[in-house]
């Protein structure tokens, strides 16, 4: 899906009910995915404390779940969240933030950008608990941890939205962005706090995917054309040989009379 062209998906005459509809028609990946958090965050707040073990754990893609079911704990993992409660904060974040970066480079390239972010995040934070229990820094339970959540795709997601932000409000979101995340890494970091940078990186390094990256790019290849097109246009030759090359036709004759003749038609001597 290719984002809006004019920039404006909720026109929808005044209408409230229409507004939504555009704006959740616009961006259908964002609120499938909420939509499938809700089903499973409702089925944790019901189920019993064991089931809801089962499921957390499940679910996660720690070290356990990546060495017997690698693909399937990576997706699965980004539907969960360990707490239901705070589904409603999700709610916002991701209108705010998925939303906003969907609609505006278009659902595959979101996909691709929050996507990517979640599974590399996910090996990369997993890896550093794999070295830290092999340099028995962290005990070997923690191969089963409980890792769920979408919060490397909301990180991605959030970096990438500094693009979208005119100046002077994009620095200081950059600088709020950074400090968000970089207080945890500097106090006690834990390995989702590393997943977390990682993400956030990569969003910031996902420029390329964005529609501004293209126009950019659309800039520098028609400046190129121009500038190959003059160098291969052909010199002006007079200008070349300049005002005093001028070809010598001689003294001004003026206009050439015919010789007067005589009445009999003869030349006069």
């Amino acid at each position: 899906m290719e984002p809006p062209r004019d920039g404006r998906p909720w026109r929808s005459g005044g209408n409230p009910l229409g507004w939504v509809r555009n704006w959740v028609r616009s961006t259908p990946g964002t609120h499938i995915w909420l939509l499938i958090i809700g089903v499973t965050s409702l089925v944790i707040a019901s189920a019993s404390e064991g089931l809801e073990q089962f499921l957390v754990h499940r679910t996660s893609s720690n070290i356990h779940e990546l060495n017997e079911h690698p693909l399937p704990s990576l997706l699965i993992s980004g539907f969960w969240i360990e707490r239901p409660g705070s589904f409603l904060l999700y709610v916002v974040m991701f209108e705010l933030v998925h939303a906003n970066v969907e609609r505006w480079i278009g659902t595959w390239r979101w996909l691709l950008t929050v996507g990517g972010a979640h599974v590399a995040a996910t090996l990369a934070s997993q890896e550093l608990v794999l070295l830290a229990i092999e340099g028995h820094q962290l005990p070997r339970s923690m191969t089963h941890v409980v890792d769920i959540g979408v919060s490397y795709g909301l990180a991605a997601a959030a970096g990438l939205l500094t693009y979208r932000l005119r100046p002077p409000w994009c620095y200081v979101y950059l600088v709020g962005l950074l400090v968000f995340f970089g207080i945890p890494l500097t106090t006690g970091a834990t390995f989702t706090d590393f997943g977390h940078a990682i993400a956030l990186t990569m969003g910031f390094a996902a420029w390329p995917l964005t529609p501004a990256a293209a126009l950019s790019a659309a800039d520098d290849r028609e400046g190129a054309k121009d500038a190959g097109a003059e160098q291969a246009r052909p010199p002006d030759r007079a200008a070349d040989q300049g005002p005093d090359h001028a070809v010598d036709q001689g003294p001004d004759r003026g206009p050439e009379q015919e010789p007067d003749r005589g009445a009999d038609g003869g030349q006069l001597p």
